[in-house]
C-alpha cells in the first residue's frame, strides 16, 4: 500500500465529473448518436440522453428541471433547420433556446452549460463530438450545484412569505 496522507487518497478518490442531459430528435440526432455507437465512435459517457420526437417538443420545463435534479449541462439535439420531420419544430427550439439562454443568465446559471446543436442522422461523428466537447466546457466550469440555490431560495421565499402574513395580521388588527 502507498505511504501517502490520507487528505491525498481522499482527494484523487472523490473527482466530481459532470452530468449531461440531451434531448435529442428522434429523426435525425438520436439516429446520429445511435450511428456513433455502431459504428464505434467515442464520446464520453457522462452524457444522458432522452429521446423526444422532434426537438420542438422539448419544454423549457424540461431544460430547467433537468438542471433542477442535478444536471451539470443540458444539450438539445434537432434536424438542421429545412429538415424537420415535422416541418418547423426546430425553429420553435431555436426560439425557446434563446429564451433559456437568457433566462439561466437571470438565475446566475452559466449560458455555456445550455446548448443547441443541428445534427442529421448520417452525422455520428458530429455527435461524438459535440458530448466530447460540452463535457470538456462543463468540467471546466465546474460542478453547478443548483440544490444548494434552491434551498436558498426556498429558505428566502418562506421568510418573505412569513413576513407577508405576519404584515397581513397586523393589517387585520
Amino acid at each position: 500500500m502507498e505511504d501517502r496522507p490520507v487528505s491525498d487518497k481522499l482527494s484523487t478518490s472523490v473527482q466530481w465529473e459532470p452530468i449531461i442531459v440531451a434531448f435529442f430528435c428522434n429523426w435525425c440526432t438520436y439516429t446520429a448518436a445511435d450511428l456513433a455507437g455502431v459504428a464505434r465512435m467515442g464520446y464520453d459517457p457522462n452524457v444522458r440522453v432522452i429521446r423526444v420526437m422532434c426537438s420542438g417538443r422539448v419544454d423549457p420545463q424540461f431544460v430547467l428541471d433537468a438542471f433542477a435534479h442535478g444536471a451539470d449541462g443540458v444539450l438539445i439535439g434537432g434536424c438542421h433547420p429545412g429538415d424537420c420531420h415535422y416541418v418547423e419544430g426546430n425553429y420553435k427550439t431555436l426560439r425557446r433556446y434563446h429564451l433559456l439562454r437568457r433566462l439561466l443568465r437571470d438565475l446566475g446559471i452559466e449560458e455555456q452549460r445550455l446548448r443547441l446543436e443541428w445534427i442529421a442522422a448520417s452525422e455520428g461523428e458530429k455527435v461524438s463530438k459535440t458530448i466530447n466537447e460540452m463535457v470538456e466546457q462543463v468540467r471546466a466550469l465546474g460542478p453547478l450545484r443548483l440544490s444548494r440555490r434552491f434551498k436558498e431560495w426556498d429558505a428566502e421565499l418562506a421568510s418573505l412569505e412569513a413576513e407577508a402574513q405576519s404584515e397581513e395580521v397586523v393589517a387585520h388588527v
